[in-house]
């Protein structure tokens, strides 16, 4: 058999058995059975009022499992997934209690500022995965393609049109692969969506002037982020209105020679094929919690808590997965000293204690399931936020300080939780001659490079900077207290200042202990073409 006959036969082995694995488990998540680490629920000392929550589809999986898991503890809590924008502008109108997006209120382009309190609370890690639906020359069904983040972007912006292009057969050389000269059928969210604009700031960042001569072609804003892509638009030729219709289309019969954006917790419960991208560290990577973890090591916050990425995009970690991100949910708050935003809190005391308690439950049990879903547990300066987010939406104090011995999520416990790993690249060890590949394997023991490891060797140098409140930004996805120079460097570190009695360096040393959480795929054998 030949190179490219086996790389088919033996990369669709192990393809098809992870994808099914993970939608099984991830079927199991969606009926609302919660996982066996997580604490027996109790139900609030206090009855609430019933709330409601609408926008992002990107953590749609993780809100319905949480909204779930918060009914049977007695939180009256309801979530529809209906786009970002759309959350965030109800949220604004005072139509929904509370609102999930991954856009800002300044993404939507309005000039009317919003005069309704509010606060971004990260409440989960996540990432976009390229889907795609290919078959190759001889007709065989593709699932290990491979695509740089130059590849990815020029496809979105139509300078890649045809399968057969020479940076697809350049990406994939390692395996010898060869695809027809069919034109690609570029699948897009219709409407406003934060998934878009997660994208295609990316696309922005990795290239460039394609990006502007592409905005400046067809005549998009330029004032925001790209948060709708108009009807019909070349070279994006087939729409889909949210998250679970992206990944049903790309993965369905109707999708063969399609590729489309969403994250990566619906390709695992479609069954839709997932590229490998190539990350600036030049490895081939999937949107495993351990990759999404090593990448958001780059994400910088600035002081409302909203994301700025573009270390993310180039960072060298050689395990990052570079179209990682956060997610926010967006919750009234009290007046606040460091919230120029929070101008006021829910009205009715009952929403307040509902909020109150889902948010909790977010904070620690909440990420327990996440890497299972597709998505990677917050790391514990941002869970120790979601507590503070309750503080200020009160105006009080933070209701308690989190540790290992109080939160479960995995993060705590030098753990990603239970499918945190990713498979081995099937291109790993085989012949890089002309693919640029040279990729020794993911390095599946780790949940973020050296940089925890760093940090805890570091741990004095950087608490000490922290607590002199210079300009820094917090390592978010790794967790480890670090706190880096960063533009715009403006997070000065609540989540750390917030660990109170428990000490710095001894949450830093657990952090930078190898994780504990199991993988799936963890005791296989290493994949091999031949």
């Amino acid at each position: 058999m030949s190179k490219g006959g086996s790389a088919d036969v033996a990369a669709g082995r192990w393809h098809r058995r992870s994808f099914l694995a993970a939608a099984a488990v991830a079927g199991i998540l969606s009926a609302g059975l919660a996982p066996a680490a997580q604490a027996r629920p109790e139900a609030p000392t206090q009855a609430g009022s019933s709330v409601l929550g609408v926008g992002s589809t990107y953590v749609g999986l993780a809100m319905q499992q949480w909204v779930s898991d918060a009914q049977v503890r007695g939180i009256d809590v309801n979530y529809t997934p209906s786009g970002s924008p759309n959350g965030l502008n109800r949220f604004a109108g005072r139509t929904v209690d509370f609102a999930g997006t991954e856009a800002e209120f300044s993404s939507l382009g309005e000039s009317d500022p919003v005069t309704r309190g509010y606060q971004y609370v990260p409440d989960i890690a996540g990432a976009v995965a390229i889907m795609y639906n290919v078959q190759d020359s001889a007709g065989r069904q593709v699932d290990y393609l491979h695509l740089s983040r130059s590849t990815v972007a020029r496809i979105f912006i139509g300078a890649i049109t045809h399968w057969d292009d020479q940076a697809i057969i350049d990406d994939n050389a390692a395996a010898n692969l060869r695809l027809p000269h069919e034109p690609i059928k570029v699948v897009y969210r219709s409407g406003q969506s934060g998934t878009t604009a997660l994208f295609y700031d990316f696309v922005a960042n990795t290239e460039p002037s394609g990006f502007q001569n592409w905005v400046a072609g067809h005549q998009l804003p330029t004032n925001h982020r790209i948060i709708e892509i108009p009807a019909d638009f070349a070279p994006l030729t087939h729409g889909v209105g949210d998250s679970a219709g992206m990944a049903q289309f790309v993965a369905g019969s109707a999708g063969l020679w399609s590729i489309g954006y969403d994250e990566f917790g619906y390709a695992l419960s479609f069954g839709a094929n997932a590229a490998w991208i190539q990350n600036a560290a030049g490895r081939w990577v999937l949107p495993y919690a351990e990759n999404i973890s090593a990448a958001l090591e780059s994400a910088a916050l600035r002081p409302d808590l909203s994301q700025e990425l573009s270390g993310v995009y180039s960072s060298t970690n050689a395990i990052a997965y570079p179209i990682s991100a956060y997610s926010y949910i967006v919750t009234a708050c009290a007046p606040a000293a460091d919230r120029s935003t929070c101008q006021g809190n829910y009205d009715d005391a009952g929403t307040a204690k509902t909020m109150t308690d889902f948010l909790d439950y977010i904070a620690c049990d909440g990420q327990v399931p996440a890497a299972r879903m597709g998505y990677s547990p917050l790391p514990p300066l941002l869970s120790q936020e979601v507590i503070n987010s309750i503080g200020r939406m009160n105006g009080t104090a933070a209701p308690k300080q989190l540790s290992p011995e109080n939160c479960s999520n995995p993060r705590f416990h030098g753990s990603l939780g239970e499918g945190a790993g990713a498979p081995e690249d099937p291109f790993a060890g085989l012949d890089p001659n002309g693919s640029g590949a040279g990729n020794t394997g993911q390095q599946t023991n780790t949940t973020g490079g050296g940089a925890d490891q760093a940090a805890a060797a570091d741990a004095s140098a950087t608490t000490e900077s922290a607590g002199a409140g210079r300009g820094g930004v917090d390592a978010v996805g790794g967790g480890s207290g670090e706190y880096r120079d960063a533009d715009p460097a403006s997070y000065k570190g609540e989540g750390g200042a917030g660990l109170g009695r428990w000490p710095m360096v001894t949450l830093l040393g657990l952090l930078a202990a190898p994780p504990l959480g199991g993988s799936l795929w963890s005791l296989r054998r290493r994949a091999r073409l031949r």
